[in-house]
């Protein structure tokens, strides 16, 4: 007796089409339930597709999403290779019957290029491991109303409109690829779906939103065409069965016996919203030609374990809910509400333009209420001013892309909509900067290329940059000497070039200055209360063999971080010597751990030369003048007097 092969399990998916009715809802399930898959989701982000349907995922750690066309061969040649993709599940296609009557060429190029150039890239690749292809109950054409047998997947395809024409010639395209290349693919053939999310120019929503706004219903023809609908998280489960136990090479028709006609349908939208049937329906011209009915064989499926599971009537009123709760989901919809609209009526997809505009107007009219989008979320300071937030009432969210990747912080900003931005992101080293040394590139795309782009993406959505920078940037000369008490104020150059960590934040910094949304803030030798933080400046000291003893400016945290939201709030911008007045030695902070900590304590020091024997890059010792940031807040403590306020004193044993 043979035993069932094991469900395939994927690495690297990526889905096409991702911002999509159908596939958001996949990429949302996948993301969820497969934390240890890496989900990439590829949208170019057309009409009918929306960041906004993809919320569920972004705070995922196993989620990205890239904004591409899949006509783009190159690029999507660079992405499998990248991403080290192994499945592919393609849903990015032009789907709206009525709109290929009219522009069909966009669909040839779409729904067969598109998808041609994909197989080509894999078939470069030779990585993919699953391609799943997803089609349409419509390239079978019309079936006979007496029939009660379903359209097998091995049925002849007969389609009868430009929409689904393409999408036959696109299957054709994969059957070739699979045959003569060898490429692992799955074909899904899918009835009508609707639930939340779905673009208003489908029938459903279409009907929703018209009952909505107290508008006719227009039917085409006569209503009488059938069609069967299956409930979006039902699909969302079909796609997960057949992505883990279809078998390669093979069709699955995603189906469901329970059929209606279209004037059911808005019969039963009329119930739910209590309104009169004659009143509200409206017979309107029919499409040049419209399929009198399509019906699935669902049986192979349903073998691998598939069910439908949501009723009719239940997935109604979900999807009624839905649009209830969220009437401007997709903002000005009005051509799509035309009882034959036509892509020309609609929004364009969306370019760089389109996606600053909708950062700007996300952004506007939220009055009052703080949103504070925090960029370096496992770093110490990251940590921290999420931490402070939650306990300030304020709504701050992290933000999910890289800095260098000026695509996703696009999307950060549309998705959290945020009045500022707080930078906590970058290079620092690990364990320290010594790693910067060997690792240049990689510290320049992080603290120089990726704070530029945060920088610029925001001056041009005009939001606030809170930059947390360093004041490791200049060392003790002729002119501010050790112990005279003169500091580096916020217009001195940098002088310090001894590591390359330095560098590249002394030259940030310089670039930033033609940024006029931007808050510097130079923080020096950062401590805080928390005595178990490796990071903190009196944690590490306290732990090394030996130190040298140097007055230097100097960062408390449990301090200064509440000080930068309100210097948000002010609209500070320009640069800060973030840093406590005055300056401490190393050994006077030893001291003061000895008397309020550990009495037992004891320490050697060791002058610059003996550390730099142990060291690989040198290590800038200053004090900065912290007069501008006093003048703005009189009440910040001396760094002694805050040193033994907010670490210290906490801590002391008794």
């Amino acid at each position: 007796m043979s035993s069932k092969p094991a469900p395939y399990v994927p690495k690297n998916v990526l889905i096409t089409g991702a911002a999509g009715f159908i596939p958001s809802h996949v990429t949302n399930r996948l993301t969820r339930l497969y934390p240890e898959y890496r989900i990439v989701a590829l949208d170019k982000l057309d009409y009918c597709s929306s960041l906004k349907n993809l919320e569920p995922s972004y705070s995922s750690p196993n989620f990205k999403f890239v904004k591409a066309d899949i006509t783009s061969a190159d690029l999507i040649n660079y992405l499998l290779v990248e991403e080290k993709i192994d499945t592919i599940m393609h849903f990015a296609a032009q789907t709206h019957v009525d709109n290929s009557f009219g522009n069909s060429f966009e669909f040839t190029i779409n729904n067969i290029y598109g998808t041609h150039v994909l197989l080509e890239a894999c078939k470069l690749a030779k990585s993919i491991k699953r391609f799943i292809h997803v089609s349409t109950d419509e390239v079978y054409g019309e079936t006979d109303l007496e029939t009660d047998i379903g359209n097998p997947e091995a049925s002849q395809l007969l389609p009868t409109n430009p929409y689904s024409a393409t999408k036959a010639g696109a299957e054709m395209l994969v059957m070739a690829y699979h045959r003569s290349y060898g490429l692992p693919t799955i074909t899904t053939r899918g009835n009508n779906v609707y639930g939340p999310n779905q673009y208003p120019e489908k029938l459903i929503p279409k009907f929703i939103i018209l009952a909505m706004k107290g508008e006719r219903l227009p039917i085409h023809g006569d209503g009488s065409n059938v069609r069967s609908y299956l409930y979006s998280d039902d699909v969302a489960e079909a796609f997960d069965v057949i992505l883990h136990k279809g078998v390669i090479g093979h069709v699955y028709n995603i189906g469901t016996k329970k059929e209606r006609r279209v004037l059911d349908v808005a019969e039963d939208i009329c119930k739910l919203f209590g309104l009169n049937t004659q009143e509200v329906i409206e017979l309107v011209q029919d499409r040049p030609f419209n399929d009198q009915r399509y019906f699935l064989d669902d049986q192979k499926l349903k073998k691998l374990g598939w069910q439908e599971s949501t009723p009719w009537e239940e997935g109604l009123k979900k999807t009624l809910d839905w649009y209830t709760k969220y009437p401007d989901w997709w903002g000005d919809i009005t051509g799509a509400l035309h009882p034959h609209p036509r892509i020309s009526n609609i929004m364009p997809s969306h370019d760089e333009g389109c996606l600053l505009q909708l950062i700007k107007g996300s952004t506007k009219g939220c009055g009052s209420d703080l949103k504070f989008l925090i960029y370096g979320r496992t770093g110490w300071i990251g940590g921290l001013l999420g931490k402070m937030c939650e306990e300030r009432g304020i709504a701050y969210e992290y933000g999910s892309g890289r800095l260098q990747d000026r695509n996703s912080l696009m999307h950060d900003m549309i998705r959290v909509k945020p009045t500022h931005v707080f930078n906590a992101a970058g290079v620092t080293g690990r364990p320290n900067v010594d790693w910067c040394e060997s690792h240049k590139v990689e510290t320049i795309r992080t603290n120089v290329a990726g704070t530029l782009t945060l920088a610029d993406i925001c001056r041009e959505a005009d939001i606030l940059v809170m930059n947390f920078a360093t004041g490791c940037i200049f060392e003790y000369d002729e002119r501010h000497p050790l112990g005279s008490g003169i500091g580096f104020k916020e217009e001195h150059k940098p002088n310090f070039t001894g590591s390359f960590y330095s560098k590249t934040k002394a030259m940030v910094e310089e670039l930033l200055k033609e940024y006029d949304n931007v808050c510097t803030l130079r923080v020096r030798m950062p401590i805080s209360s928390d005595l178990s933080n490796p990071r903190n400046f009196i944690t590490k000291i306290t732990r090394y063999d030996k130190v040298v003893n140097i007055p230097n400016s100097m960062t408390v945290l449990d301090e200064l971080l509440p000080i930068s939201i309100e210097m948000a709030k002010r609209n500070c911008r320009g640069i800060w010597n973030f840093t406590n007045p005055g300056v401490v030695s190393h050994n006077e902070i030893l001291e003061m751990y000895r008397n309020y900590i550990d009495p037992k304590f004891k320490w050697q020091n060791f002058d610059l030369q003996e550390q730099a024997k142990v060291i690989v890059a040198p290590r800038s010792n200053n004090e900065l003048d912290t007069t501008k940031l006093k003048k703005e807040f009189p009440e910040l403590l001396s760094i002694k007097e805050s040193i033994i306020k907010y670490v210290f004193g906490p801590n002391k044993k008794t």
